[in-house]
């Protein structure tokens, strides 16, 4: 069995709260918003001596969020020990160590700006990122790190936001929407028909009690329409949440699903060179039995950011999408190593 840390904590926590009209939302959800900042006794005694220290900003995978990261787990370490036995070890310099709460009502987050879910692209470069840098003595180099939609944001962001993010790792981030999506749009009108439309079913959801096994994935897919192709409020869609398929014989809508693709990694690199050039350090990783087969996406991915001449670090594992936090042992040192250069 996995080999459980029970080293307590050299560093600093810290938790402190901001608030941004960055992310108002049609959900409802607080704009104030919980920060963990993990500081390693090396980056501390660093700081006091003057010298600035660089960030690694952690964007939890759905479902989660950065507190959760930062709690205790059975068999396992928690994501402050790794970055302290990681240092301790001589395998990466100190760094601040950032767990934002990103949750929200649908389940997750993957990081864009949405009208539902909120701004939270621009959230994390225009408040976050300057929070940070108010509160600490930083050296100006913010690296973004994430697993599944935490990996999908740290990619996209990078795509997107230029001269923002000094470098990147992606854990098995969504690529590859056809592949990863649209198969699992009939199961998905199937579990939530007797609502009559997705936006029904996300406001039963949001009264409902407790949520069965299905609800989960149901409910990322809505989550999924929100942040990719927001729709307009109406009267019976308050929420403005649309699937991109008929219910009644699961056809893709191909003006929806083509604002889906838009967001698409696959889709995005083609005008993503230059913000991805200007990064110090690029590592995604995947396994090859993904249940998403994100392996897939992300093999056509590393293949078009080679032809492009993108610099990048690309690692296929043996695994899937589960039980991967290990990998964090590869990627905190490589993003650390480009953080000081």
């Amino acid at each position: 069995m996995p080999e459980h840390n029970f080293t307590p904590l050299s560093g600093r926590m810290e938790r402190f709260s901001v608030d941004s009209e960055l992310l108002q939302n049609r959900l409802g959800d607080p704009t104030l918003r919980e920060i963990l900042v993990h500081i390693p006794q090396q980056a501390k005694s660093a700081m006091e001596n003057g010298e600035l220290i660089p960030v690694i900003i952690y964007l939890a995978p759905f479902t989660s969020s950065g507190p959760q990261r930062a709690g205790w787990k059975a068999f396992a370490e928690t994501l402050p020990q790794r970055h302290e036995r990681l240092i301790s070890e001589g395998k990466m310099k100190p760094t601040i160590l950032v767990f934002p709460d990103t949750f929200t009502s649908l389940g997750g987050n993957q990081f864009v700006d949405s009208p539902i879910m909120g701004k939270w692209s621009s959230w994390l470069s225009q408040c976050l990122k300057p929070e940070i840098s108010k509160r600490y003595s930083t050296n100006g180099k913010f690296a973004l790190v994430g697993k599944s939609s935490g990996g999908y944001g740290a990619l996209y962001n990078a795509m997107t936001q230029p001269n923002v993010w000094t470098a990147v790792a992606s854990h098995s981030g969504d690529v590859g929407f056809d592949l990863m999506y649209k198969p699992t749009f009939a199961e998905t009108i199937t579990h939530i028909a007797a609502h009559g439309s997705a936006a029904k079913y996300v406001e039963s959801v949001v009264q409902a009690a407790s949520l069965s096994g299905a609800d989960f994935h149901s409910l990322m897919m809505c989550a999924l329409a929100a942040s990719y192709d927001p729709k307009p409020v109406t009267s019976d869609n308050i929420l403005g949440i649309t699937l991109p398929v008929s219910f009644d014989k699961c056809l893709i809508d191909q003006q929806s699903w083509n604002n889906w693709l838009k967001f698409d990694p696959l889709t995005l690199v083609e005008n993503a060179s230059q913000n991805l050039q200007g990064l110090s350090a690029l590592y995604i990783d995947c396994g090859n039995r993904d249940q998403y087969h994100i392996q897939y996406g992300s093999r056509s991915l590393v293949e078009r950011l080679t032809d492009l001449g993108i610099s990048h670090q690309w690692q296929e594992f043996v695994g899937t999408h589960s039980s991967i936090d290990y990998r964090l042992d590869t990627s905190l040192p490589l993003l650390s190593k480009a953080l000081y250069q």
